[in-house]
């Protein structure tokens, strides 16, 4: 699937560069939500721009560009097609992950691939553990030195897109075969590994064409080499979850961008004007205009706090600032309320699109519910109810957040 890439070198390119994909990606996003129509094309063009390369470090070749400005263009992406903005959500978590963890000799490899145009996906989540923290997919020492791996993952996005896959797997060696820590590892293969199969199975109400099926592992063997301690990065005061959760919430501010462009352009063009009005055009009831009003606040002050997150995770993760707990623990409460706020702007505001639109906007052939059932489907992602949980012992006891990858 590597296509043969751009390189971007500058935020100042990179936002022109997304700002023109997100104007051709829009056309045809409902249509694609539709049919359930898999953006393969889309993805290709991405790769290709160069933008999946662009918080590679400079010393690697990469723009190197900070978390706030790739969840600017993260938002970008979502506002024409949230989907395709959520398909390299992981593609940019497990680079970070390789900066934060990776070996020099990982990074050199790895980040050469990236700037070539390569994608990666996630092989994380799991069903049937008591919670979803809990990881069964085993990493089991070979005679020969090499690991075999052997598991089902499900949920795994972008997977369908994938170059390489990015493997969540548990190793239990109390006897030290493999040489290596028993623990949590990310193991990163090729998505065509011999034992690898990948299931187109994604049956969300929405974000239907993120490719987000099902992975299973049959005696898949990998080389240490391949493997990632991610103790490192998720167990220590690193951002790690901050810079993965601000990329969420970006998604959600898309969704309400998105949707309110939407239901203004349908309110100007097509709907009629309620008769007590008494005006001539929908868009100059000032009950509708009233509500637009509101509207505004919800999704501008979704893109505030979002950019507010953003610095914060610059200033946690090295960008314009030096970083250590404090500072990731303010990053992950700036997430936590910016998660918060998107997630009530963009089902609110996916929903108003209706009130506002009037009847006509109910037609089934019109799918403008795309964009509630998107925002209904992304904001299931992580609870923001222990976002509250989080931001209240902060406030009243002193507590900074714990450091977990949702946070």
């Amino acid at each position: 699937m590597t296509v043969v890439a751009e390189r971007i070198s500058t935020a100042a390119q990179a936002r022109s560069v997304a700002a023109a994909l997100a104007a051709d990606f829009a056309s045809e996003a409902a249509e694609r939500d539709r049919q359930r129509r898999l953006p393969a094309a889309e993805i290709d063009r991405l790769a290709a721009s160069g933008l999946l390369a662009v918080t590679v470090p400079a010393a690697y070749g990469g723009a190197d560009l900070p978390p706030s400005e790739l969840a600017e263009l993260t938002r970008i992406l979502a506002v024409a097609d949230p989907n395709i903005a959520q398909i390299p959500h992981s593609h940019f978590v497990y680079v970070n992950l390789l900066r934060l963890a990776g070996s020099p000799a990982q990074r050199e490899r790895y980040f050469a691939r990236l700037l070539a145009g390569a994608r990666i996906a996630n092989a994380q989540s799991e069903r049937g553990g008591a919670t979803v923290a809990e990881v069964a997919t085993t990493l089991r020492p070979e005679p020969d030195g090499r690991f075999r791996i052997d598991g089902v993952k499900y949920y795994c996005t972008g997977s369908l897109f994938a170059d390489l896959l990015a493997v969540l797997v548990r190793l239990d060696d109390p006897d030290g075969r493999g040489g290596l820590e028993p623990g949590e590892y990310i193991a990163y293969l090729p998505a065509t590994e011999p034992g690898v199969r990948i299931v187109d199975d994604w049956n969300g109400l929405g974000q239907r064409t993120t490719g987000s099926g099902t992975v299973a592992l049959d005696a898949v063997i990998v080389n240490s080499d391949q493997l990632v301690a991610r103790s490192a990065a998720v167990r220590a005061p690193t951002g790690y979850g901050s810079f993965a959760q601000l990329l969420h919430a970006a998604i959600d501010a898309g969704i309400a961008r998105g949707a309110l462009a939407a239901a203004a352009e349908f309110v100007r063009t097509r709907s009629r004007p309620w008769f007590e009005a008494q005006v001539a055009h929908a868009a100059d009831d000032p009950l509708v205009i009233q509500r637009f009003g509101e509207l505004e606040v919800a999704v501008a002050t979704a893109e505030a706090t979002l950019t507010a997150a953003g610095l914060a995770v610059d200033a946690a993760t090295g960008f314009g600032a030096e970083p250590g707990p404090d500072a990731v623990a303010r990053a992950s409460l700036a997430v936590a309320t910016a998660k918060i706020v998107a997630d009530r702007a963009a089902t609110e505001v996916s929903s108003a699109l209706f009130e506002v639109s009037g009847t006509r906007s109910a037609a089934a052939d019109l799918n403008l519910d795309h964009f509630w059932r998107n925002a209904r489907t992304h904001t299931l992602h992580d609870p923001v109810r222990w976002k509250y949980q989080h931001l209240g012992r902060a406030v009243l006891l002193g507590t900074p957040p714990p450091l977990h990858g949702v946070i």
